[in-house]
């Protein structure tokens, strides 16, 4: 269980003027409403993400400032909502307003070499947000550009590729077809190879709406106990990494019925149990696992090649503290694939219907713990001429308003040379020191231990 704490490299970045790229070519004027799976209020944030590139000698006397700048406007005549503007009408309905003012654009040098910053390349980065720079007052969700890139030079010839999402706007996978989008053009593309699809009303709401499933995820539940604000105090950030030692040692304390498992659902039903352990919360208090499954391509849901908005529902698996921390690791196990199982083509119109009965509401976030599986999401496929990325995806654990309740996993390859995912965590120190404690005991196959033992001792300890 290898762990990554925030590195000492400090870097200076030096920041030309912010500039905005729009389209290259005239594109329509006109209204287009998001879907309602796209303008709900828990996915009405900004998602940072970060590609690392190194020098490349068939490259040696190109700019990647240029080269990115020039083909980001002509990939935005394809994707030309992207140059627009954010509206709120009436019932909190979401409208791109297609002005083609352009998106926020950034070229940087920055005074460190690509090897400083270490082989193991996954958050949390250091002095990230000078590789990504919030321009101030351009981080609003309505009337202001929908996306921010910044391209760095580094001294060794390699660069940086920063960027900040509306995240209303797409996902993942709509996100690296866009990026895909304007590595095709940089690499002298004429034509895309998958022609960007608007069509939000697929995932837009019946009508009449009918929500015909049962969505614990947007329950209404009163923070009684602090729980967010607990969250906030002295945050700590860390990665772990879990190769096939580690998934090996957790695969061995799953009962024989669950032995199938997906890693995803393993590694879900972990680190909710330990989590939820290390931040010693009532044990009578009710804590959520959201689980964020995608319905591009195992749904019926119709969704044309292209598409590009938001696809996926967050269904909830429920359990006591009590329960969870007490029961096995099968316990957590099978409500986690329980949830996921769930999701249907009608579970995820129930919910688009649901955001227009009910006034779009959050998501519960008292008690309640997300991730997102970025690992088959191909960021480090987006080639701009330099080849792959070494390293492609989120920027930093930190994603969101409130640190540590959205989770996402990270493809990786250890210095051995095997597959594994990087999970970077987000909680209060002491929470975090427990956390340590508690997923190191798992590991070493006490899961007995932890049950009855190992979170009270913890308790009384500190």
């Amino acid at each position: 269980m290898a762990q990554k704490v925030t590195p000492n490299l400090v870097f200076m970045v030096r920041r030309h003027e912010p500039e905005l790229i729009a389209p290259s070519k005239p594109t329509p004027h006109e209204f287009k409403l998001l879907s309602d799976i796209d303008d709900q209020q828990s996915v009405r944030f900004q998602v940072p993400v970060i590609q690392f590139y190194p020098s490349n000698r068939e490259n040696v006397n190109s700019d990647p400032v240029k080269v990115i700048r020039d083909a980001l406007a002509e990939a935005l005549v394809f994707y030309y909502p992207f140059a627009g503007r954010l509206r709120e009408v009436s019932g909190g309905k979401l409208v791109v307003d297609c002005t083609g003012e352009g998106v926020l654009f950034i070229e940087a040098d920055a005074d460190v070499r690509m090897e400083q910053f270490g082989e193991a390349l996954h958050p949390p980065f250091p002095c990230v947000e000078e590789l990504l720079y919030n321009v101030p007052g351009s981080d609003a969700i309505l009337n202001s550009p929908l996306l921010l890139i910044q391209v760095t030079r580094l001294l060794c010839g390699g660069f940086v590729f920063a960027l900040r999402l509306n995240h209303t706007m797409t996902d993942g996978p709509g996100l690296v077809q866009f990026m895909m989008a304007i590595g095709e053009i940089a690499r002298g593309a004429r034509t895309l190879s998958v022609q960007p699809v608007w069509q939000r009303e697929l995932l837009s709401a019946r009508d009449p709406p009918h929500v015909t499933c049962t969505h614990h995820e947007y329950d209404e539940v009163a923070d009684t106990k602090d729980t967010i604000a607990s969250l906030l105090v002295d945050v700590d950030h860390r990665s772990f990494t879990f190769g096939p030692t580690e998934l090996l040692a957790l695969r061995k304390l799953v009962p024989k019925h669950l032995s199938k498992c997906s890693t995803f659902d393993l590694l879900n039903a972990c680190l909710w149990r330990c989590r939820t352990i290390a931040l010693q919360l009532d044990p009578d208090e009710e804590v959520r696992f959201l689980c964020l499954v995608n319905a591009r391509g195992r749904l019926d849901m119709s969704l044309p090649t292209g598409y590009y908005g938001n696809a996926f529902v967050f269904p909830a698996a429920i359990s006591t503290v009590k329960k969870l921390s007490q029961n096995s690791l099968g316990y957590a196990l099978e409500l986690v694939m329980k949830a996921k199982s769930s999701v249907t083509t009608e579970y995820v119109r129930s919910v688009a219907d649901l955001m227009v009965t009910r006034g779009r509401p959050p998501l519960q976030a008292a008690g309640s713990w997300l991730i997102s599986d970025n690992t088959r999401i191909r960021y480090t496929d987006v080639d701009f001429g330099w080849g792959k990325a070494v390293y492609g995806g989120l920027a930093t654990g930190r994603v969101g308003d409130i640190p540590g309740l959205l989770n996402f996993y990270v493809q990786y390859r250890n210095n051995k040379g095997e597959n594994a995912v990087v999970v970077p965590i987000c909680l209060p120190a002491a929470a975090m020191e427990r956390f340590v404690k508690v997923l190191g005991s798992m590991l070493a196959g006490n899961d007995q231990l932890v049950n009855g033992t190992v979170s009270c001792q913890i308790k009384s300890a500190s």
